[in-house]
């Protein structure tokens, strides 16, 4: 992405976030110790917007287009895995405030601290009352939980004791819990992203009123970022982008001050075969960043033509985003290797990045499994995929 095509809005982001850089690095360690943010980070970046860049204007959000989103993602995920997971699964979350009421969504989503985890998968039973929804059920892997102010439940409604049918599937939508409803169990104990404190969290006996809850098919807030529902995962790969960065820098300045063990050579970064393998990583993170972008690009311009996207256009939208967590794990596990011992030390960048990618490639978008449903599109078939 060029620099003038930043908008004025990201680059703001970006400049807080740059200036936060420092005290996300020397909070690192207490990341990963603590398994979520120290609650002062957590409120500078809430107030560096990194959490609601989908939640309208209108809203006092800042409705940031997607490569901007990616963007903002992908440098904070250089600095520190867990934080861009963060700002990633929040922002992703924010662009329900579009779907909801005005007066809802200015008050689950208006303040500089109204923060989204939660989980739609697999969707719990939520049965329907007078004026709402009555809610009881345990949910998974709800990233954020720490410094949420409002929940997202994934729900199946029931009616009569049974599920009702919208179509030829039972009726889906997403319910919103505030933070005091719900109670969290802490689970949260990983092989990487193990900042995010992805916990489960239990609903019981709630009630939801029907303003809360949105299934993202009537798009309530004008403008192109909500035209094209799907797009609320966008940030997503910015993840893999950033962190591929980031064991790169850590193993180009190893290079420069490393002895090799090979007879005649001085540094690793004397090693031909050292130079060929960073050459080729680099070359793959900057074609994966190409193809990210250059979708992005692609798709946005039609959006905000007030165009359709396209079956290619929604195949490759999805491609894009598990492809950018194939190479950027690929890049990492080739740089781990290359580094040899100064990978294996629990405290350092390199461990961090392999397992902080690993894991990442596990979430369910992002799986190699999501090529299926794009393949499909690509061969004239329906995806057969909820939000694709």
């Amino acid at each position: 992405m060029r620099p003038e095509e930043i908008t004025p809005a990201t680059r703001e982001i970006l400049e807080a976030v740059r200036t936060l850089e420092p005290e996300i690095r020397a909070a690192s360690a207490l990341i990963e110790a603590e398994r979520k943010l120290p609650p002062a980070l957590a409120h500078k970046l809430m107030e560096a917007g990194v959490f609601r860049m989908g939640v309208p204007r209108i809203y006092n959000g800042w409705e940031i287009d997607p490569l901007g989103q990616v963007r903002v993602v992908e440098e904070l995920s250089r600095i520190e895995g867990s934080v861009g997971w963060l700002s990633m699964i929040s922002s992703a979350g924010s662009f329900i405030a579009a779907f909801l009421d005005a007066e809802t969504a200015n008050r689950l989503f208006g303040n500089v601290d109204s923060v989204l985890a939660g989980q739609i998968r697999p969707p719990q039973r939520a049965d329907i009352v007078d004026g709402g929804y009555r809610l009881s059920g345990t949910f998974h892997f709800a990233s954020g939980s720490h410094h949420a102010s409002v929940f997202t439940c994934g729900v199946v409604l029931y009616e009569n004791g049974a599920p009702r049918q919208y179509g030829r599937r039972p009726e889906f939508r997403v319910l919103l819990v505030p933070r005091a409803d719900v109670t969290l169990v802490d689970v949260w104990d990983t092989t990487g992203m193990r900042g995010t404190g992805s916990n489960d969290f239990v609903v019981e006996n709630v009630f939801v009123p029907s303003a809360h809850s949105t299934t993202m098919s009537r798009q309530v807030v004008a403008g192109p970022l909500y035209a094209f529902p799907p797009l609320f995962l966008v940030s997503h790969a910015g993840v893999p982008l950033g962190i591929a960065r980031s064991a790169l820098d850590f193993v180009e300045e190893l290079c420069l001050k490393k002895a090799s063990s090979m007879p005649g050579v001085k540094l690793l970064r004397d090693d031909p075969a050292i130079q060929e393998t960073i050459a080729s990583c680099e070359a793959q993170l900057g074609a994966a960043r190409a193809y990210v972008y250059a979708t992005l690009e692609d798709l946005w311009a039609t959006l905000c033509d007030g165009g359709k996207p396209s079956p290619l256009q929604r195949a490759q939208y999805r491609m894009m985003i598990t492809y950018s967590h194939e190479a950027a794990k690929r890049i990492v596990q080739t740089l781990y290797d290359l580094a040899a011992t100064s990978s294996i030390f629990r405290s350092g960048r390199l461990d961090r990045d392999l397992r902080d990618i690993m894991t990442a490639c596990q979430h369910r978008v992002v799986h190699l499994r999501m090529y299926r449903p794009a393949g499909r599109l690509l061969l004239g078939l329906e995806s057969e995929e909820m939000m694709f």
